[in-house]
């Protein structure tokens, strides 16, 4: 058994949409098909979404540039919802990597797994409130570019 359908079942076992997505057919060959509504990746698109709402309002309201903000319940809670997502875009990366389809969606979602827990490091790093900003608004991108490769219509093969 190869270690990345070893990893799939463990990740599979631990959330039902990640079964759920799995038990899809594989696509026809040559013909692009959409994730977007399949349940994993809808829970992705759905986590992101509302993950970028928080990142948005702590930009508008500076609530980052709090002396206690790294230590408050939102982040702690917001960085484990964030970690959890992480998970969910490598589990996308591995059941696409599996159907042997969609190598762009593929490797974008394997990215944005490794790309999530840097971003809020780097929020967590920020020195001043400028840096914090551009840090907040890095990772605000990042999560919308999670909901967008998603929900963009898939393009054929050239």
């Amino acid at each position: 058994m190869s270690c990345g359908l070893a990893l799939t079942i463990a990740l599979a076992m631990s959330n039902p949409a990640v079964a759920l997505a799995a038990e899809q057919p594989p696509a026809a060959v040559g013909a692009p098909v959409s994730v977007a509504g399949e349940p994993l990746f809808a829970d992705i698109i759905a986590r992101s979404g509302a993950l970028k709402s928080v990142v948005d309002g702590w930009s508008a309201s500076k609530a980052a540039d709090d002396a206690v903000f790294f230590t408050s319940q939102a982040f702690t809670g917001f960085k484990t919802q964030a970690d959890a997502l992480a998970d969910l875009d490598m589990q996308g990366h591995l059941i696409l990597k599996e159907r042997g389809t969609d190598g762009d969606l593929k490797c974008i979602l394997r990215g944005i797994s490794e790309d999530i827990p840097k971003k809020i490091a780097a929020v967590q790093a920020a020195a001043t409130p400028a840096e914090r900003a551009v840090a907040l608004s890095e990772l605000s991108y990042l999560l919308n570019d999670n909901v967008e490769v998603i929900t963009a219509p898939p393009q054929p093969e050239v």
